[in-house]
């Protein structure tokens, strides 16, 4: 074939003027991962989310803060200046700024910095060891994207973080179709029988609710699942659930068994993994990870050795986003095309979803 037919090539462009894209603008109102708990301490940090430089820091009481990365004077970078107690120094001409976001001196007045003169500063909200911040213009949700497990006991987890130089949209449309787990993670936690599994999909278009749920049954266990479960050289069953949360977060939860333990029998085996995306830029990503398990709860050596496995195959998730992120970027528009499968379903709903969620007209 010398070139696909004009016809498909047309339709495919159609289809994805509906869909977000890396030219799609971010949705702020909606929490998202700022950081890990010990990454806010008493040195001031930049980092830059859904397109704005921030800095963060904490007050002397504990008490996380996050605020415009820019002097109002200057824009000199706040996360280059000096912090004294509670507040910022602006390290080029002195101006000071409280953890509300308030300048509350200006050493070149004699009078007191005028009111209303400040940086924006954000909400922030501690979930055991991830700290969410709220963007929007809007009254910040009551509820925080991800469950109380993330924060209790019960479930023992592990985090990582990647700086993934690709969309956030990309990541999300990647954890919705699982059938690369035979390929691009052949070499970790993917099998040859994964990708032909039966599947169900969810969808909820108006509330935004997609989820896609793999039953590979029977099937034998990669390392990474079956040592801790002591399913290894065992027929298991692999169920696995991907669910989109919202812009800021997606959770796959994975059940196994053995098919020698009568269904009666079988333990409550649960890992989740909550994959929580906060854009950067248009492409790139800040790539969070949070992985929780509701067994060998006191063993931390099955906490060391899953997220030393789990290490390799989310690599290989950043490699391929990567290689995808660079190979568009060097594709003429008139080049550019993308055809989609039956197994594409969910995740192109999800970005029709996120289209018209970013086309909402602010109040």
């Amino acid at each position: 074939m010398t070139q696909m037919a004009e016809k498909l090539i047309a339709a495919s462009r159609k289809a994805e003027a509906r869909l977000a894209t890396r030219k799609t603008p971010f949705v702020f109102d909606c929490w998202y991962v700022a950081g890990y708990a010990p990454e806010f301490g008493r040195a001031l940090r930049a980092r830059t989310l859904l397109g704005r430089p921030l800095v963060f820091y904490r007050t002397e009481s504990g008490k996380p803060v996050a605020m415009s990365d820019r002097c109002v004077h200057r824009s000199f970078p706040l996360s280059q200046s000096r912090l004294d107690g509670d507040t910022i120094i602006c390290g080029y001409h002195g101006m000071r700024y409280d953890a509300a976001g308030d300048c509350v001196e200006a050493p070149s007045l004699r009078e007191q910095c005028p009111r209303g003169v400040g940086v924006r500063a954000y909400a922030l909200r501690e979930q055991g060891p991830l700290v969410w911040i709220w963007m929007g213009d809007g009254e910040p949700a009551a509820d925080l994207p991800l469950g109380d497990w993330v924060a209790s006991e019960s479930w023992p987890a592990s985090q990582q973080y990647y700086h993934l130089p690709a969309s956030y949209i990309a990541l999300h449309e990647n954890l919705l179709d699982l059938t690369h787990l035979s390929f691009l993670h052949a070499n970790s936690f993917g099998t040859p029988d994964f990708a032909t599994a039966p599947y169900e999909v969810h969808i909820d278009e108006e509330k935004g609710h997609f989820r896609l749920k793999r039953s590979v049954v029977p099937t034998r266990l990669p390392p990474v699942w079956a040592e801790p479960t002591g399913l290894t050289g065992r027929d298991a069953a692999r169920i696995t659930t991907s669910t989109f949360v919202g812009p800021s977060a997606h959770t796959v939860n994975g059940v196994f068994y053995g098919l020698d333990v009568p269904e009666s029998e079988r333990p409550d085996t649960q890992i989740i993994t909550a994959h929580l995306p906060t854009p950067e830029t248009a492409t790139s990503t800040h790539y969070f990870i949070h992985h929780g398990r509701n067994f060998a709860v006191h063993d931390p050596a099955v906490t060391a050795f899953m997220n030393k496995q789990l290490e390799v195959a989310f690599m290989e998730d950043v490699t391929g986003l990567t290689a995808i992120e660079k190979l568009i970027a060097e594709t003429g528009e008139d080049d550019m095309y993308e055809v989609s499968l039956s197994s594409d379903k969910a995740g192109l709903a999800m970005r029709r979803w996120l289209y018209r969620q970013a086309q909402v007209p602010k109040l």
